[in-house]
């Protein structure tokens, strides 16, 4: 039984890897069609899902990083032409820096994901309904139990 579920363990690690891999490459070449290179579409992203707003320090902790490395992400973003950002000192906290997302920013972010799910769909697309359904339901199924068997830090 350990042989199988070794073998099983190795073929799914081979699996998550390639996905992974392929799924970095594909996106590098969508952003880069965009003008935007990955870590500067998470920050449009995780402006997006945060009304637009979000002080930059928690977007740095969101992403793994400092807040060093965020400032260089959101300054660069802000020297596009347009500007895809601006930023702004907190109303709330004169220490802090606020990000907001511009109405370029949010039409370029739009943009990407609207590609991102065309390709998704055009794939998917190409599996009867039972199929995606099953793969949906496996991979859900998947994440769940790693999560309860390996929770993140503070989540």
């Amino acid at each position: 039984m350990a042989n199988g579920l070794d073998r099983d363990v190795a073929e799914l690690w081979s699996l998550l890897f390639d996905i992974v891999t392929d799924g970095e490459k594909r996106l590098a070449g969508h952003f880069e069609l965009h003008q935007l290179t990955p870590p500067q579409f998470y920050v449009l992203k995780t402006l997006s899902e945060n009304q637009g707003e979000c002080r930059i320090g928690d977007i740095a902790r969101d992403h793994h990083l400092t807040s060093a490395t965020m400032t260089g992400l959101v300054k660069r973003l802000e020297a596009m032409t347009p500007p895809l950002v601006r930023r702004r000192r907190s109303a709330t906290d004169g220490r802090s820096v606020d990000v907001i997302l511009t109405d370029e920013g949010a039409r370029r972010f739009v943009d990407v994901q609207r590609g991102l799910m065309e390709q998704l769909r055009a794939v998917f697309g190409l599996l009867p309904d039972s199929e995606r359904r099953d793969i949906i339901d496996k991979v859900r199924r998947y994440f769940s139990v790693f999560a309860q068997q390996f929770p993140t830090n503070g989540q």
